[in-house]
C-alpha cells in the first residue's frame, strides 16, 4: 500500500512538472486563465516563470529523496540531489512563490494562503538542511516529509482546479479556498503519518530494497 502511494505521488509529481514546463515554455503567459490572474502574471513575468520552473525542479527531484536504495547505494548522489532540491527547487521556487503570493488572484484570503504556503515550504526546507548539517538524520527526515507534503501542493492545486471547473464553481469563490486546501490537508496527512512512524521511516519505505 505504501509503495503504491509512493509511485502514485511520483507519477503525479512528474506529470505536473512536465505539464507546467510545457505550458509555461510554449504557451503565451496567462493564456486561458482568469483575466485578473493573467494580468498579474503578465505584470510579473520573472516572478511567475522563476516560481514555475524552480518548483518544477523540486517536483522532479523530490520523490527520489525518499528512496532508501538511492541513499544506501549512492549517498553522494542523494546528498547533491538533495542540495539542488532544497537550494534551487525549494529556495528559489519558494522565494519567487512568496513574491507572487503578494499578487495572487482571489484577494487577501488567497494572498495569505499562498504566502503561508511559501513560508512553510522555505522554513521546513531550512530546518531539514540545518538538521542534516548537525547530524540529526531523524529530524532531517521528518522535516523533509513535511517539506515534500508542501511541495505536493502543486499537485493538489491542479487536482482541485479542474474539479471546480466541472462543478462550475466560479474562480472568484474557489481560488481563495484552493489557496489553503492545496496544502493544509497535505501537511495534516504528513503529521499523522509521522506520528505513526516510530522511528521515522522514508516515504518509499521498503520499496527500493
Amino acid at each position: 500500500m505504501r509503495r503504491g502511494v509512493f509511485y502514485l505521488m511520483s507519477f503525479l509529481c512528474l506529470g505536473v512538472a512536465a505539464y507546467a514546463v510545457a505550458v509555461y515554455a510554449l504557451v503565451p503567459l496567462g493564456q486561458n486563465l482568469h483575466p485578473d490572474m493573467r494580468a498579474a502574471f503578465q505584470a510579473h513575468p520573472v516572478g511567475i516563470y522563476t516560481h514555475v520552473f524552480a518548483s518544477s525542479l523540486a517536483l522532479l527531484l523530490g520523490p527520489f529523496q525518499f528512496v532508501d536504495g538511492l541513499r544506501a547505494r549512492r549517498p553522494a548522489l542523494h546528498r547533491w540531489s538533495g542540495r539542488v532540491y532544497l537550494a534551487l527547487g525549494v529556495g528559489v521556487g519558494g522565494a519567487a512563490g512568496l513574491f507572487m503570493a503578494h499578487h495572487a488572484f482571489g484577494g487577501w484570503p488567497a494572498k495569505l494562503g499562498f504566502g503561508l504556503l511559501a513560508l512553510g515550504w522555505l522554513g521546513s526546507g531550512a530546518l531539514a538542511y540545518a538538521a542534516v548539517r548537525r547530524g540529526d538524520l531523524a529530524a532531517h527526515r521528518r522535516w523533509m516529509v513535511r517539506n515534500f507534503a508542501l511541495t505536493l501542493a502543486a499537485v493538489t492545486l491542479r487536482l482541485y482546479l479542474p474539479l471546480c471547473f466541472v462543478l462550475r464553481v466560479p474562480m472568484e469563490l474557489s481560488y481563495p479556498v484552493i489557496a489553503w486546501a492545496c496544502w493544509l490537508p497535505n501537511l495534516l496527512v504528513a503529521e499523522a503519518w509521522l506520528a505513526r512512524s516510530t522511528p521515522p521511516l522514508s516515504v518509499a519505505g521498503r520499496s527500493a530494497r
